[in-house]
């Protein structure tokens, strides 16, 4: 099944909010959340197992991608910042599936996940199309499937700088998918905005045990 626009990968521009898609409404925020190598290693785990959108308060049945599919199509490409595929650092090579220390799968490029948000009847689906996996650089890409609310993409980066800040970019181009989505516009930017919000809250908390002890 194929994501729901046209513009895929677009997230990786640095100039979008200048130049987003034509049609699609682009939004980036960044913040720091945090200092160290345990902070690092858990808000990249976070994001790459969909921890951020569990801690936003969807509910996510991941759907990984079969071998067919990857192999057709969705290989795992990881990108360093001029958008140059590169090797990558630590998820593993295609195919091979990584897991957390909690047990959870890190995401690879294909992989589906079904987010069912609080009080509300279906979820939403979602493909991840690509992943970033640089030394200190790691997220990934969220492209939007038939059922989706919105058309689009969203980018979870953790970037780990020199001074060992840690901080998390969340870049999105989007517009309603069609139909009556068009018709409560407002709402779903209100929605997106109040998402946004609680991504980026989401890894500022204290850390796990697991996480501070290792």
């Amino acid at each position: 099944m194929p994501v729901t626009y046209g513009a895929v990968g677009a997230t990786q521009a640095a100039d979008l909010l200048q130049y987003p898609p034509r049609g699609y409404r682009p939004l980036e925020r960044r913040i720091r959340v945090g200092h160290g190598p345990e902070r690092w290693e858990h808000a990249w785990m976070r994001v790459m197992s969909w921890g951020i959108q569990r801690g936003a308060g969807f509910r996510v049945t991941p759907l990984p991608a079969p071998a067919a599919a990857t192999t057709a199509g969705y290989l795992p490409v990881v990108f360093d910042a001029d958008g140059a595929p590169v090797r990558p650092a630590t998820v593993g090579a295609a195919g091979e599936t990584v897991f957390t220390p909690e047990g959870d799968a890190l995401v690879r490029a294909g992989d589906t996940g079904l987010l069912q948000p609080p009080l509300w009847p279906r979820a939403f689906p979602v493909r991840v199309v690509y992943v970033i996996d640089e030394p200190e650089r790691r997220g990934a890409a969220f492209g939007t499937l038939p059922g989706h609310a919105l058309a689009g993409e969203e980018l979870f980066l953790v970037e780990r700088r020199a001074d060992d800040s840690v901080w998390l970019t969340v870049r999105i181009f989007s517009r309603p998918a069609g139909g009556v989505w068009r018709l409560v516009l407002p709402v779903l930017r209100l929605v997106q905005a109040i998402l946004v919000r609680r991504y980026l809250a989401e890894l500022t908390g204290p850390l796990p045990a697991s996480a501070a002890t290792s």
